[in-house]
């Protein structure tokens, strides 16, 4: 994967986020150097987007999936912080929260649709609009029963959102060769919410054979959206 011009870089990311959300953005490259699959699992491997004034220099950080538990654990969790296990989808009238993903092809990035077809090596900048909800969380499953945490970056809480909106994270991700498929979650609430939850009935979700369709279960008061992968062998 090649790096793009600054200049190409900002033009193309903000007529792209002008079309969905009207908000700019920034956009993401891989140097050369980087850009083979990792030699060994585990699943993602963070790029940071290149703001066109600040695009000198590039970091790697590798995203390790988070441990597997039992199913007992997982099912527990929601009991322990006081939640009530009910399947939520967003069902606010007008604007609802949702999570958008791009690919970089070439020297453009695609705006791609829920279920498009994706790749090992493929590099991909993801967004969210949270349509007033103050605090969320985005993480993926994949084809592997793998979780990972996008958002937050640490600790053990939901991130504070911006409320209005399309934004952009702060890294781009190059898929793994994780088999089947990538599902993305953005899980919304107005008031700040533990991560245990959450990722129990992730780890549940993606052990299951429901993993590409099914809600994940959360208590009422957290929104939920999704955004699917199909993976397809190079």
């Amino acid at each position: 994967l090649q790096a793009l011009p600054p200049d190409t870089v900002a033009r193309e990311v903000k007529a792209r986020l002008a079309r969905t959300a009207g908000s700019e953005g920034a956009l993401f490259s891989v140097p050369p150097s980087r850009a083979e699959a990792p030699a060994a699992r585990p699943s993602w491997r963070f790029l940071p987007i290149l703001v066109p004034v600040l695009a000198a220099a590039t970091l790697f950080v590798i995203a390790r999936p988070l441990p597997s538990t039992d199913g007992r654990e997982a099912r527990d969790a929601w009991t322990e912080v006081g939640g009530t296990g009910v399947l939520e989808p967003t069902r606010s009238k007008g604007l609802q929260p949702r999570l958008d993903v791009h690919r970089q092809a070439a020297a453009r990035t695609e705006h791609l649709t829920d279920g498009a077809q994706a790749q090992a090596g493929d590099v991909v900048q993801l967004s969210y609009t949270a349509a007033g909800k103050a605090h969320g969380v985005i993480l993926s499953v994949d084809g592997r029963a793998a979780v990972t945490v996008h958002l937050p970056d640490t600790g053990h809480a939901s991130a504070a959102l911006e409320r209005s909106g399309t934004h952009l994270l702060p890294r781009a991700y190059e898929l793994d060769d994780a088999p089947a498929f990538e599902r993305f979650f953005l899980i919304t609430a107005d008031a700040p919410f533990e991560l245990d939850g959450v990722l129990s009935a992730a780890r549940v979700l993606a052990a299951s054979p429901e993993a590409r369709t099914a809600p994940l279960t959360l208590p009422v008061d957290l929104a939920q959206t999704s955004f699917l992968l199909e993976k397809s062998p190079r």
